[in-house]
This record gives structure tokens, sequence and C-alpha cells, in this order.
């Protein structure tokens, strides 16, 4: 049986309707918790900064409330540990939360028993907090790569249904180059799949097409022609990523950032929420775990 033949129905019928399932991802993670700004911010000093995650959330969950958009919310245990209600919000809006980890350590950081306790530790915040079983996983920075073979073995071992830990791409910040682009099952004789984050095929080489920095730095309309070519070349439905934090200009700023660092995390966070809006009309969406449940028949 051909690849074709083996798709299920509803992604047959949706390509056949130029409607495939897409899913929204939201990573909840503070402006002082990013990867770009590790290295000139302690967490020893994350309780003494301003937090602007809840407001932005709440903001998100306005725009996805207007869009009817169902959501998988990947949350750092650290943040539902210091604001449960949100987490219930999300939950009774009728999204997924998911794990982002405790407090953004990335993968490759830690040994397998440090990942183990994260894992542990960050998925009992989260139910605790939502009342809501934990099925899925992202690491922080897609830091899931050739570095860590171990990790969704552990992730298998805990119980989680799926993982979207992965950029099959090369990248100064993350990347997993060669990596499969598409759904497939990392463990043998386990049913976890890899929801790699979404990639596009051009010129001979995989672009990023995911969401983040390069939905808000590059112009819509290079966007929206990546998706469509992916989706017509491969009858894939794309996994898509963005911070709350991208949609508040007013933020404060790192000024012992490099410049680099700068230069991507604040470029065009006042457009971003105005692009959302429109993707969220241009495309239809779902939670992670639906297009995983669909995905995961074409894992390999």
């Amino acid at each position: 049986m051909s690849m074709q033949d083996a798709r299920p129905e509803p992604i047959n019928k949706a390509r056949e309707a130029n409607a495939l399932l897409n899913a929204m991802s939201v990573d909840i993670e503070d402006w002082f918790q990013v990867g770009a700004f590790e290295t000139v911010i302690d967490r020893a000093d994350w309780d003494s900064l301003e937090h602007r995650f809840e407001s932005n959330t709440d903001n998100v969950l306005e725009l996805f409330d207007e869009a009817g958009i169902k959501a998988t919310f990947f949350t750092l245990g650290w943040v539902a540990e210091r604001c449960p209600k949100l987490m219930q919000r999300i939950v009774s809006a009728g999204h997924e939360v998911a794990s982002h980890g405790y407090d953004h350590a990335r993968v490759f950081t830690l040994t397998p028993d440090q990942f183990r306790k994260d894992l542990e530790h960050s998925r009992k915040i989260l139910e605790d907090s939502s009342g809501q079983a934990i099925t899925g996983y992202r690491a922080p920075s897609f830091s899931i790569d050739q570095r860590t073979p171990w990790a969704h073995e552990i992730l298998a071992e805990q119980g989680y249904r799926y993982s979207s830990s992965v950029a099959p791409i090369k990248h100064d910040h993350y990347g997993w180059e060669g990596s499969p682009r598409f759904a497939w099952k990392p463990v043998t004789g386990s049913d976890l799949i890899e929801l790699p984050v979404t990639t596009v095929k051009m010129g001979g080489r995989t672009l990023a097409a995911g969401g983040g920095g390069f939905f808000r730095l590059l112009p819509y309309a290079f966007y929206d022609h990546a998706i469509r070519k992916m989706q017509k070349d491969d009858g894939r439905g794309a996994i898509f990523y963005f911070h709350p934090w991208e949609i508040d200009p007013t933020q404060p700023r790192v000024d012992n950032a490099p410049l680099k660092s700068k230069l991507r995390h604040y470029t065009k966070l006042d457009v971003m929420r105005s692009k959302l809006v429109r993707v969220s009309k241009d495309y239809v969406w779902g939670r992670v775990d639906e297009l995983a449940a669909l995905e995961g028949e074409l894992a390999q």
C-alpha cells in the first residue's frame, strides 16, 4: 500500500477541499524566559522581574475566541505554578494544555535523569492546576536533537502521546538537520509520535515555516505561499507556533543582550497581532492533539 493510499480518510477529504487541518500552538513563557536572553538574565532573578505572561495569554485567548480557534498551549511549569487560574481559563475555553518543561531548560543541557525529573515535576504542576491530563510535550527551543537520543524514550516511558520538539532544519539557535519533516515514531514499540515544527522545501533547501520569528519578521505573503506549497506538495497540515510576548510591543527591553538576539526578539512586535488575525481566517485550525490523532496513522 502506498503512502497516498494509507492516508486517513479525513485527510484525503480535506486535501480535496483545500481545507487541511492545521495545528495552532502557543508556547507560554514570559519575555525574560526566552532562549535569546538566557545568557544575560539569571533564572534566580525571574520572580523579581515584571510578569506579563498572564495578561498576554489572556489577550491570545480573546483573539482565539473571536476567531473560533481551539489551540494547544505548551506551558512552563514555572508559569502554571504562579498562575493556576490561567490554566483553568485555558481549559474552560476548550483548549489543550501541554508541557513545555519547568523552567525552559534546553533538553540537551540536561542529563537523562534531570530530564525525567523535569518532566515529572512540570507535569504534576500542570495537571494539578489545569485539571487536564497532560499528554503532549514541546521541548524548550526545539531542543530535542541528535545530542539527546534518550529524550524520546523517556517521553514514551512517561506515557506521553506526542512530542512537538524537533525542528528539522539547520539553524544557529536550534535544529536537527536531516530528521523527518513530518510525523514519525521515534521509539520502537511505542505509539509516541514526534510532530516536527513545519518546514517547506524551496530551492533544494528545507526552510522553517512554522511561525514564531519566521512568521513575524517576514512578509505574510511569503508565509502564505510557503504553507500552501507544503500542503499541496506534501498533503499535510501545518504546525504553527508563537509566544504571548510576541503580541506585546511595550514589553521591557533587555539592553545588555546581544544585538542579534534583540533584533530577533523585538522586531515587528507591533504587527504580530494583525498577522495572527489574518492567518486565523486563512486556514483551518485545531489543537495539536487533534492533528496528532490524524498524523498517528501516517507516522513511520
